[in-house]
């Protein structure tokens, strides 16, 4: 790939410049991108191409390809978790949950993550680097490939913070909502954040129209700081200012994030906190009885602790839901399947082939 242009990266107009450059005419790169959006892995495949234009662009460009490692389908809802591998080796996890509504991917935009959350098992493993637009559409169309649907929703919130990832991530937004590709519309798109301040702001100010998910978690600089340490650099109060202007600015609901821990974030007196600080905006609250994660003496908050904290959000006229549990039989939430992966790797000395797990 070194020294190789990354063409499933580009939109139309680069595309159009760029083979321009190679002396082909106009209508060149809507054929070109339209063979781009359906996915394919090689430039033979695009056959109503010249195959000296083929031949040019073997040279100089590259197609990225999500190309499975291990597949785990649960035996309770048919949520499917994948394991995807790039040309480079680097790994990442994707997440496909079918609702009556349709079908929902979540999807990863960097290969581990720098933010290091208490209760993510994707942060134990470290960061290895950022994906390009390319590798984050490359998910999807490889699980609509595989298993024969059309996804219509999509949400980053797999492993990495799409925040960090910014300008990757603002492409890949403009590749899957164009009408001539997957034609996902930004209302189908959820972004979550750990809170990168100024990058909301800077969301906020394209006006997209897709949702925010802020990870909070917790509702004081206290807790957080020692949760997420992301908090240290930008505080509570300094995020929801954010969030605020967000909401402001595009005219969407804000969705907060809140995995429910035993004894750490879960008491009636957080629950009034938090209900003091988001009170009046344009917002929501997912609760999400916390993952056990292999390193954190965490556990999930008990029954009747969620009952007692929706009550006390509703009764200051928030809407709290708790987060349905798809595909708890393999796993489903990101980190654990690439961590036992490369275990298995470093015992064994080589790659893992695809492994399908059924019912």
């Amino acid at each position: 790939m070194e020294g190789k242009r990354d063409i499933k990266s580009m939109n139309e107009e680069e595309l159009k410049a760029f083979l321009e450059e190679m002396g082909q005419p106009k209508f060149r790169a809507g054929q070109v991108f339209s063979w781009l959006q359906k996915g394919v892995k090689t430039f033979g495949e695009m056959t109503n191409i010249p195959s000296n234009l083929r031949e040019k662009l073997v040279e100089t460009c590259y197609i990225s390809h999500a190309a499975i490692e291990k597949k785990l389908i649960s035996a309770y809802d048919s949520t499917v978790k994948y394991l995807f591998s790039f040309a480079d080796g680097e790994t990442v996890e994707s997440v496909v949950m079918k609702y009556h509504h349709g079908y929902t991917i979540c999807v990863s935009t960097q290969a581990g993550c720098k933010m290091n959350c208490d209760f993510c098992a994707t942060g134990k493993g470290g960061f290895r680097r950022d994906l390009t637009a390319s590798e984050i559409l490359s998910q999807i169309q490889t699980a609509q490939e595989d298993n024969g649907i059309r996804i219509s929703n999509v949400v980053l919130m797999g492993m990495g913070e799409p925040m960090d990832n910014y300008e990757n991530v603002i492409r890949f937004l403009e590749l899957v909502s164009c009408e001539k590709g997957l034609n996902i519309g930004m209302r189908h798109i959820s972004l979550s954040t750990c809170g990168i301040v100024p990058k909301i702001y800077d969301l906020a100010n394209k006006k997209l129209q897709l949702t925010l998910s802020v990870s909070l978690h917790a509702p004081n600089d206290g807790i957080r700081n020692r949760t997420m340490p992301v908090n240290k650099r930008y505080p509570i109060d300094e995020l929801l200012k954010a969030c605020r202007y967000y909401a402001k600015e595009t005219g969407r609901r804000i969705s907060f994030e809140y995995a429910m821990i035993d004894g750490v974030n879960d008491s009636d007196e957080c629950a009034r906190e938090l209900a003091g600080k988001i009170k009046g905006m344009l917002a929501h609250v997912n609760l999400i009885p916390v993952n056990s994660v292999s390193g954190s003496n965490y556990r999930k908050s008990r029954s009747d602790r969620l009952r007692s904290f929706i009550a006390i959000l509703e009764k200051a006229g928030i809407t709290a839901t708790v987060r349905r549990t798809l595909g708890s039989d393999i796993n489903a939430s990101c980190g654990q399947l690439r961590s036992s992966a490369a275990k298995e790797k470093a015992a064994k000395g080589e790659r893992q082939d695809e492994i399908i797990l059924t019912k």
